[in-house]
């Protein structure tokens, strides 16, 4: 039952260390099969789930198939604008990202029905 309000799946674990950040893109990738509106945000190191070169991730093939299905779904990630990496080849692959502050990640929580925290 969706009432307009997404949920929103905030990833900040590092995909290069723990299998975790994976898991709640995964999860994030099945709510929005079930036809759920999703807000994905990463968070620290978590914008490493964008990295162009996914043999340093845990999970890295996936993280790669399922950054990939978002991609042709045209669901953005929003990334703390203060974790981008300086790195050219990040988010080669282009998948759509939204850049946000810290007061723009309160305003979607805030307008969240339930979140996942990672």
């Amino acid at each position: 039952m969706d009432d307009g309000q997404p949920v929103l799946v905030l990833i900040s674990s590092d995909p290069r260390v723990s299998g975790r950040a994976f898991e709640a893109m995964r999860i994030g990738v099945g709510i929005v099969a079930g036809e759920n509106e999703v807000t994905f945000v990463l968070a620290g190191p978590a914008v490493h789930l964008l990295d162009a070169d996914t043999d340093d991730l845990v999970d890295g093939d996936d993280v790669a198939k399922f950054r990939d299905s978002l991609k042709r779904l045209g669901i953005p990630f929003h990334v703390e604008a203060s974790s981008i990496p300086a790195e050219k080849d990040w988010n080669a692959d282009g998948n759509p990202i939204v850049t946000i502050d810290r007061e723009r990640l309160a305003t979607l929580f805030r307008a969240a029905r339930r979140f996942f925290v990672f």
